[in-house]
């Protein structure tokens, strides 16, 4: 035993496992609960002095973590975010500051009192396997407080400590950006737009935080220019009508009916849609040829581009000292700060090789969760995903799952069959026979599904038709809130029901401010169903035949069929 460390044994099989939480962030707070709710001890190691991870917002970055800038504003709106049995309340508006959202955290940690198992101040130094780890699945974890090392045994390990450690700087692929004499800043580094006045500054990467920082400094910069290889679609909070627009688009009827069309068909409506806001080839939005399509949410993007406070640029060739030539040959000079907004790399200081790299490849993490390495299923990486949707609400469910296989409730495939798969997914890839869709963004409501399904949380909904058509529509034609998984199964919550058919009055409750007597009255049932019913009808039938393999044979058809005729624009 190494001087200074206190050495902690991990009690008998017969008690509770001990389980390691990584961070206390949005999924840390998730993975403690449901630790608790399956009767394991956590204890959680954070190494800042509070909750909430990259949502604790500070001036500065001086203490090297990754925050949210002060403007920042969620973009998922509160219902499709939350908790699934813990709804945010009513007066929360649908899209809030940062600091409206950690308060929501901060109210669920005390609500469900996981603080008094978070230490805080300390940071995880190591996490290895025991000796006997292929008998007992266990680890040695070294944490560090206030200079004080510790080691303990635990029975599982949970990382929850983000996507957002470990900036990605690619400056190696901008040839003269060290010959640059300005500014250059990563946006980690990036917390508010004083400092910037009357500069000319150059973003690079359009992603949500390209977007809108690229907005914010409009405000207060000479120029700003946001420069971007492949383009991408800008989505608006609210759908006409003014509803959010997570709650409108994210529905499983939706999703049935996108399962069965074929993809050509679904791209053609997607882009309709998007351009019917604004022509996005217009504003310098448009997706590259060849290039995967992006999403990002940003209200004012459009606006400042035709406004010209925002110039849009393609991808930087060359830096000289002062300017920054772009790939279509235009130039533009007298640049004083270039921001990059490049994303992050995932990071696992504490794992030693081969693990700490496997970790970092989505095509090892069985259910995007455990390592498929391993003899023994006891590490869960919580939150390491890309998805079309709320993070929170997966990073739950991913906990719950975990913690289910900790206990042997959840049965996996052998660590040599899952390598096996690996292995010839690789294989296939290199020979160019199969699409490498690892980094590839999941399907909301497939994924959460997913794992719902191995714990007994999915709803039924022919089931539920039969047993509570209300409730039934809800779930089916309605958004696809958290709520939903918690109807049934392991950690099913009494109060499920009420806040999925509540769901749209705290959406509209922090709307209603302004009192207007003559204001008209509500959209009878009838104008909904002459809206929506062949939508309804359409989702409806595919509902009942989606099972029949006859659906797969038609929709391939259909591929073959409409793609010469659909425009080529769509490709």
């Amino acid at each position: 035993m190494r001087s200074g460390i206190t050495l902690h044994r991990s009690p008998e099989h017969s008690m509770a496992k001990r389980v390691a939480v990584v961070g206390a962030g949005v999924s840390g707070l998730s993975s403690i609960k449901c630790c608790l709710d399956e009767d394991l001890e956590p204890t959680c190691f954070e190494r800042s002095d509070d909750i909430g991870g990259l949502w604790k917002f500070t001036e500065t970055s001086k203490d090297g973590m990754t925050r949210v800038y002060r403007s920042l504003v969620t973009n998922i709106c509160k219902e499709m975010s939350c908790y699934s049995d813990f709804p945010f309340q009513e007066d929360y508006p649908n899209f809030m500051k940062h600091e409206k959202f950690w308060g929501y955290l901060q109210e669920f940690a005390e609500h469900f009192d996981l603080l008094k198992y978070i230490r805080f101040r300390t940071t995880v130094c190591s996490i290895t396997k025991r000796p006997d780890f292929s008998e007992t699945g266990q680890w040695d974890v070294v944490t560090e407080t206030e200079g004080k090392q510790d080691r303990a045994v635990f029975d599982a390990v949970m990382v929850c400590s983000g996507r957002f450690l470990n900036p990605h700087l690619p400056l190696q692929s901008f040839p003269g950006i060290h010959k640059f004499k300005g500014q250059i800043l990563h946006s980690q580094e990036y917390r508010i737009p004083e400092g910037f006045e009357g500069k000319r500054v150059l973003v690079i990467g359009l992603g949500n935080t390209g977007g809108d920082i690229a907005v914010e400094l409009s405000r207060t910069a000479a120029q700003v220019f946001l420069s971007t290889r492949t383009g991408t679609w800008v989505n608006s909070r609210f759908l006409e009508g003014g509803y959010p627009f997570n709650m409108m688009v994210v529905r499983r009827c939706r999703n049935v009916i996108a399962q069965v069309l074929p993809s050509c068909v679904l791209k053609w409506i997607q882009e309709r849609r998007m351009n019917k806001r604004f022509n996005h080839e217009n504003y310098g939005l448009s997706i590259t040829k060849g290039k995967k399509p992006k999403f990002i949410v940003n209200d004012e993007l459009p606006t400042c581009i035709l406004c010209g406070t925002v110039t849009m640029k393609t991808s930087v060739k060359e830096f000289t000292e002062t300017s920054a030539l772009f790939e279509d040959g235009t130039v533009e000079g007298n640049i004083d700060t270039v921001i990059f907004t490049t994303g992050y790399t995932f990071s696992f200081p504490f794992f030693e090789e081969p693990l700490r790299s496997l970790c970092t490849k989505k095509l090892f993490l069985y259910k995007q969760i455990l390592p498929s390495n391993l003899e023994r299923a006891t590490l869960a990486l919580i939150g390491f995903i890309g998805l079309k949707g709320s993070i929170l609400s997966a990073t739950e469910l991913q906990a719950r799952w975990a913690t289910r296989v900790f206990k042997g409730l959840c049965n996996i495939p052998p660590s040599q069959k899952l390598m096996a798969e690996i292995t010839k997914k690789e294989q296939l890839t290199e020979r160019g026979m199969m699409k490498d869709t690892s980094e590839d963004k999941l399907d909301f409501i497939s994924y959460l599904d997913d794992l719902a399904a191995c714990i007994g949380a999915k709803p039924s909904v022919p089931f539920l038709f039969l047993k509570d058509p209300r409730l039934a529509w809800e779930v089916f034609f309605g958004p696809c809130t958290p709520y939903q998984y918690r109807l049934t199964g392991p950690g099913k919550w009494d109060g499920a029901r009420n806040a999925i058919l509540t769901q749209w009055d705290r959406t509209m409750k922090p709307l209603k401010t302004r009192f207007v007597p003559d204001s008209s009255k509500p959209v009878s049932m009838s104008h909904y169903l002459k809206a929506w019913g062949a939508s309804v009808l359409l989702a409806s039938l595919l509902l009942v035949f989606r099972s029949s393999p006859l659906l797969k044979l038609v929709r391939d058809k259909l591929q073959d069929r409409i793609s010469p005729y659909l425009p080529v624009s769509i490709w």
